[in-house]
């Protein structure tokens, strides 16, 4: 069983930042793809960014040159910096990890931006 653990959310105002993090209970080489995903109030959930094992990553549209994953391998952890935050990256962020073709989803950990 494989665990996420998210942390770093909070209340900040508009054009500030936050870097998320995620503590995978499992080695981090053990995991093929992680990925941010969000969840505002009466949306789906979609995704943010996502860091392959090889190094590849992907953003969405609405947060590229303002986000950046990364992974610490000696600590598990893996992070999401957002800067520039803006009012609609309002919502729940969640990690999620591919091990052996199952994906492990954390808590999630509340992001506001607001003034």
């Amino acid at each position: 069983q494989v665990q996420l653990v998210e942390s770093g959310g909070g209340l900040v105002q508009p054009g500030g930042s936050l870097r998320l993090s995620c503590a995978a209970s499992v080695t981090i080489f053990s995991i093929s793809r992680v990925g941010w995903y969000r969840q505002a109030p009466g949306k789906q959930r979609e995704s943010v960014a996502t860091l392959t094992s090889g190094g590849n990553t992907n953003y969405a549209d609405s947060v590229k040159g303002r986000f950046t994953i990364s992974r610490d391998n000696a600590k598990n952890t893996v992070y999401l910096q957002m800067n520039s935050l803006k009012p609609e990256d309002t919502a729940v962020y969640y990690c999620c990890a591919l091990v052996r073709d199952t994906s492990y989803w954390g808590q999630g950990t509340q992001v506001t931006v607001s003034s």
